[in-house]
């Protein structure tokens, strides 16, 4: 029989992963380029699995500037430390997984702005952070949010395309100052999420091995919908689902 910490709290979703939805923001940046803001992830690796449209992802990482097509069927997923920009090119919508789900609403995800924002936790606060609900005031600060990151993110990708990886650099350095001192409480969320599914399926198999399958008596199913609608991401429109070991609702609307 599987008990313990481990054997609770169930997690609906396998290995406790976030999930979402996304409907690519249409809006032209400086560039003349429709989508999202670009931003990284410090320590999640996130998918996105394409349900509808077209478009592509821009990504910065030590390969150099890629940008990768995105049409029904195709996925994608960039690893910790990789700067990507969802680019609109009609109706693209994207089905998100995201590993370790509650870490990117806790500030695991970081905009590209510019330098002089990223050194002050103030004013990053201040430039990340949205207007409750999904009306006009929040759509325009997340359209400045969007530009902002956007103006970070052209000077990277021109130095990265040059050959100088120094800029991308020291933006990821930027980013790991500007999160450490949220690291405990991530590692909380951790342990809770990811390392307790991870553990539940040792204690699992170790069940089996002893020939005792007592913990499929607490064999179950789920059914979820989402719980907002249209809200304002990073990249998108966002869809998202309030439930244990998913995608939670950004609690300051990052």
């Amino acid at each position: 029989m599987v008990s313990g910490p481990e054997a609770a709290p169930p997690h609906p979703l396998p290995g406790a992963v976030g999930l979402s939805h996304l409907s690519a923001y249409d809006w032209a940046a400086t560039d003349g380029v429709c989508g999202g803001s670009p931003h990284l992830h410090l320590v999640c690796t996130e998918a996105y699995v394409v349900t509808g449209g077209r478009g592509a992802v821009q990504t910065l990482s030590p390969d150099g500037y890629r940008e990768m097509p995105l049409e029904p069927g195709s996925v994608a997923w960039f690893t910790p430390g990789t700067v990507h920009r969802m680019v609109q090119g009609g109706g693209l919508r994207v089905t998100v997984l995201m590993q370790n789900s509650g870490l990117p609403e806790a500030g695991d995800a970081v905009f590209t702005f510019p330098p002089e924002v990223l050194a002050d936790p103030g004013a990053y606060t201040a430039a990340a952070t949205l207007p409750p609900g999904t009306g006009p005031e929040t759509a325009a600060a997340a359209r400045r949010r969007r530009d902002l990151a956007v103006e970070g993110y052209l000077v990277l990708r021109e130095a990265l395309v040059a050959g100088d990886d120094g800029p991308y650099r020291e933006f990821q350095r930027a980013a790991a100052r500007l999160v450490r001192d949220k690291v405990p409480g991530w590692r909380d969320l951790w342990r809770a999420g990811a390392l307790a599914a991870a553990e539940r399926t040792g204690a699992q198999l170790d069940a089996l091995t002893g020939g005792d399958p007592a913990y499929l008596t607490e064999a179950t199913a789920y059914e979820a919908a989402p719980t907002r609608l249209g809200g304002y991401g990073m990249c998108g429109r966002r869809d998202e689902y309030a439930l244990p070991g998913t995608t939670l609702p950004y609690e300051e609307e990052r």
